[in-house]
């Protein structure tokens, strides 16, 4: 048996994979004296958060790490309302400057710094074939860079493509 150690990271964004843009119109909670909950009043589109979904995630067997501008407030708000135990947080450079060739997301190099050559899938709605070269070309391990339509956000199918490349590279 291996551990999670041995299998590859998965860094996770919120805005798009895990709240869609593209949701029904908002269910806001409501307390029982018929305001919104705190929670809601700060940002109306928690209410797209899929309570199940980290069940989902979980279930692929990979350490999960926020990668997402939400920062630490991943864990704060997002996780409890997902099902998701507190995650490793990517610290973002001070300044999110574009370093390297034109189209090259912000979050890449970080991303692949932080993976240290280990295998890794990244989940966003902002990859680019860029993102995938400049990848390729530079990270010595196997990396799924899995783009999911914001309009949806993470989906069966996406789950499916996950745990397919999953099997391939670090088979249970």
């Amino acid at each position: 048996m291996t551990s999670t150690a041995d299998h590859p990271l998965l860094f996770l964004d919120v805005d798009g994979p895990l709240i869609p843009f593209g949701s029904p119109v908002d269910r806001p909670e409501i307390a029982a004296d018929g305001t919104l909950t705190s929670v809601d009043q700060g940002n109306p589109l928690l209410a797209r958060l899929d309570p199940g979904i980290g069940a989902s995630l979980m279930a692929l067997g990979c350490p999960l790490v926020w990668a997402t501008t939400w920062m630490d407030q991943a864990n704060e708000v997002v996780a409890p309302r997902v099902g998701l135990p507190r995650l490793p947080v990517m610290e973002w450079p001070d300044a999110c400057v574009e370093e390297g060739p034109r189209g090259l997301h912000w979050k890449t190099r970080s991303l692949v710094e932080w993976a240290d050559g280990r295998p890794f899938i990244w989940v966003d709605d902002e990859i680019s074939a860029m993102d995938r070269l400049w990848v390729a070309d530079g990270h010595p391990a196997p990396a799924l860079l899995h783009r999911v339509d914001p309009a949806k956000g993470l989906v069966d199918a996406d789950f499916h493509a996950l745990a397919g490349w999953l099997s391939t590279v670090a088979p249970r």
